[in-house]
């Protein structure tokens, strides 16, 4: 039976999101004592810029979907990387660190910086713990899963 590449990149796109917000969330909760309403705002305003957190609820489901998109977008490219690439398909393991050290880039060096996102100073604690969140959080669950839903199954 052939694998289905949207299965595939929706359940590797949700469970990677679910992690990776649950990660952040409590992150945000160690060093603040706060819940996650406001990191689901600060992903909202992304596109809604400051307004975001002068917003109610339907900022908070804003930030979940996007959050979700973003998940989703980077569980697409790995499997149509690992569809293309025999390096990712053969390395899951090194594979998904490297992916998540992308996304760590891809979202530090161009989506953010492109957003409505407030600036913020660079911490390389922040930075580190980041980078690694999205190492365990994304890269490794979109690599690791994707290497088991994708194998042909005879």
């Amino acid at each position: 039976m052939k694998p289905s590449p949207l299965r595939t990149i929706l359940t590797a796109g949700l469970v990677a999101g679910v992690l990776d917000i649950t990660a952040a969330c409590i992150q945000f909760y160690i060093n603040t004592g706060k819940g996650p309403a406001p990191v689901l705002k600060f992903i909202a305003s992304g596109i809604f810029g400051k307004k975001a957190f002068a917003g109610g609820n339907e900022m908070l489901a804003w930030g979940l979907f996007f959050h979700f998109l973003i998940a989703v977008g980077f569980a697409a490219l790995y499997v149509l990387l690992f569809r293309h690439n025999s390096f990712i398909r053969k390395n899951s393991i090194v594979s998904g660190i490297l992916y998540g050290i992308v996304a760590w880039s891809v979202m530090n060096l161009l989506v953010v910086p492109f957003s409505h996102v407030p600036a913020q100073a660079f911490v390389l604690k922040k930075a580190i713990i980041s980078l690694l969140i999205i190492i365990f959080m994304i890269g490794l669950p979109i690599a690791l899963i994707t290497q088991k839903m994708e194998r042909v199954k005879q």
